[in-house]
């Protein structure tokens, strides 16, 4: 992360009002807490560089963030907008793999960090915390892979000029 992030203790309520608390009871949110961490970004901050390995997962709590790919030359294109409730580093978080993209700060944000082996050391105190974050994951990545499908439907219509619509 940039050098201009700060790394802070989560609240309970915070988890509780995130993806990640919604199948969570109260006491589940407390313990989630005590392992997840709350990053603060200033505007133009990178949070993740494409390329680069992590096991972290990144709830956006407040403020936007744009998920970036170079196109050479030093230009970037955006590829999406992350607000409030959206979910970065799920394949990282998941699998290990590298970032197949960047993510810059748009405005002052706050997120959520999760490190998968803290997530991990919850399954023994708690599995249904493991359970519960795996499905909210999912159900975020679910959603990021609808609306890819949406976008690609909608250029193949306006490549090849079909249906009428373009």
């Amino acid at each position: 992360m940039g050098s201009d992030t700060e790394t802070t203790i989560v609240s309970a309520r915070a988890i509780r009002e995130s993806p990640l608390g919604i199948d969570l009871n109260d006491t589940q949110c407390r313990t989630l807490a005590e392992v997840a961490g709350a990053v603060g970004l200033e505007t133009g901050t990178v949070l993740l560089e494409e390329g680069h390995v992590d096991e972290t997962l990144y709830v956006v709590s407040s403020g936007s963030l744009e998920v970036i790919k170079p196109t050479g030359g030093g230009d970037t294109v955006t590829l999406q907008l992350l607000h409030a409730g959206d979910m970065a580093g799920i394949l990282g978080f998941v699998d290990g793999i590298p970032h197949s993209a960047g993510i810059r700060a748009l405005t002052r944000c706050e997120l959520i960090e999760l490190d998968r082996k803290d997530l991990e050391h919850l399954l023994e105190q708690d599995p249904q915390i493991a359970y519960q974050v795996m499905r909210a994951v999912v159900r975020a990545a679910h959603r990021i892979l609808g609306k890819m499908n949406a976008q690609f439907v909608e250029m193949s219509n306006y490549i090849s000029h079909q249906h009428g619509r373009y």
